[in-house]
């Protein structure tokens, strides 16, 4: 019988991606502190970030669950930027449109780090974390366009202040990499992570 699947995060957005996959699932939303350490590059907190909720909710669920745990970033690169500046959630319609303004016609990285937390009650958990970068190239958008969309409600609880599938939008011009991971949860890394460790169904080869 395979481990009771535990998604640790509240976004419905990565719901819809996991449920597409045909795992069943409950949910439990960690509760961590989310501040970026001095010196922490973007990459590396959200390498942190995401193992820090798999832990978190593993302390609250049954010994022999398996907990899937995932933090994204939006990093916007500037001139002279090694690593890049990450665009965080806007708290408010002025931080929406300064984030969407900064964007507009810009390419930027969005980064996911996923973490999969095995459990057996009498074995160490294991532990696996990935990374996925892709880039995306956001379109020549109006001002009208970004007013529209931040009085729509619906950037303030996205990384980056956008959501890419948003139907009355559509703010991206193309992409590099993966889609699912602009939208939070990037399924080809996911299923390569479940077959690495045998989940039921996502075996190598299946």
């Amino acid at each position: 019988m395979p481990p009771q699947f535990v998604l640790a995060s509240a976004s419905p957005r990565r719901r819809e991606l996991l449920a597409s996959l045909g795992i069943r699932f409950s949910v439990v939303k960690p509760e961590i502190d989310e501040t970026q350490r001095p010196g922490e590059t973007a990459r590396d907190y959200v390498r942190r970030l995401s193992v820090e909720k798999a832990h978190a909710v593993a302390k609250r669920v049954d010994a022999s669950s398996l907990v899937l745990a995932a933090d994204t970033v939006v990093i916007l690169a500037g001139d002279g930027e090694v690593d890049g500046e990450i665009l965080g959630k806007p708290e408010n319609p002025h931080e929406a449109r300064v984030m969407l303004q900064r964007l507009r016609e810009r390419p930027h990285a969005v980064c996911t780090a996923l973490t999969l937390l095995q459990m057996e009650a009498a074995s160490p958990a294991r532990e696996l974390t990935r990374l996925t970068e892709t880039r995306v190239v956001m379109r020549d958008y109006s001002d009208a366009e970004i007013e529209a969309y931040i009085a729509s409600g619906d950037p303030f609880d996205k990384a980056g202040g956008y959501a890419i599938q948003h139907e009355g939008f559509h703010p991206v011009a193309h992409i590099e990499g993966s889609y699912t991971n602009v939208v939070g949860l990037p399924l080809e890394t996911l299923k390569a992570m479940l077959a690495e460790i045998r989940f039921p169904g996502f075996e190598a080869g299946s």
